[in-house]
């Protein structure tokens, strides 16, 4: 599925009418509303149409969730221009993130967390290739992460450089990683079923206190 060329400007324009439908029904009544018998009616398309460009529904609410993560994507070199320290960097990002996801929980489980499919790879590729103009302003260092549809994809790139300078060896720093992504998953599901009895703001500090101990405790050279 979300298979086009660049010159099917049909194929691409049915998908943008897909994917701004439910963009539409995201802001007005929320994602948990997103059903694909009203998202076809407001495109224009019978429901089996649908069915032609997107797997299931999950994965419909991917492609229309994916806009809303602007205001975390321009964060980025904000927090990152708050250091030049490799390692607090890569603090520096998880908390970018963490803050935009405990602030809109059902937005990034939709797109991070939720099954979406077998054929999940490459989403945000084929996603950025209808909208390019979301990334115009984006640092061209920024972009291979968030051309990344897999979080443990995305989460390789941006620790990468730590074990590039001798924070981590590989080994540890897969597991450091492993552990973040587990316990980010975890908070985000439940403060989706409101099962967290945190504001976004204290889920965040506790979120970087737990990692920053778990950071500090395998590092190899003190920072």
């Amino acid at each position: 599925m979300i298979q086009f060329e660049e010159n099917d400007i049909k194929k691409k324009r049915i998908l943008k009418a897909f994917i701004k439908s439910v963009r539409t029904v995201i802001n007005e009544e929320g994602i948990e509303k997103v059903t694909i018998r009203k998202i076809a009616k407001m495109a224009g398309y019978n429901s089996a149409t649908i069915y032609n460009y997107f797997e299931n529904l999950n994965q419909l609410k991917f492609f229309g969730a994916i806009s809303f993560l602007d205001d975390y994507v321009k964060s980025i070199p904000f927090y990152l221009n708050k250091s030049d320290n490799t390692l607090e960097q890569f603090l520096l990002i998880w908390r970018c993130f963490v803050k935009h996801s405990f602030e809109n929980p059902k937005i990034y489980y939709a797109i991070f967390t939720e099954n979406i499919g077998a054929n999940s790879e490459n989403l945000f590729k084929k996603y950025y290739q209808l909208f390019p103009e979301e990334l115009e302003n984006i640092p061209k260092k920024y972009i291979p992460m968030l051309l990344e549809s897999k979080l443990y994809k995305r989460c390789s790139v941006h620790i990468k450089p730590c074990i590039e300078e001798g924070y981590f060896s590989t080994e540890t720093a897969y597991k450091v990683d492993e552990r973040i992504r587990l316990m980010y998953h975890g908070m985000l599901s439940l403060m989706v079923k409101n099962r967290l009895n945190y504001s976004h703001d204290k889920a965040t500090e506790v979120f970087m206190n737990y990692i920053s101990d778990l950071v500090e405790s395998k590092v190899l050279i003190p920072n």
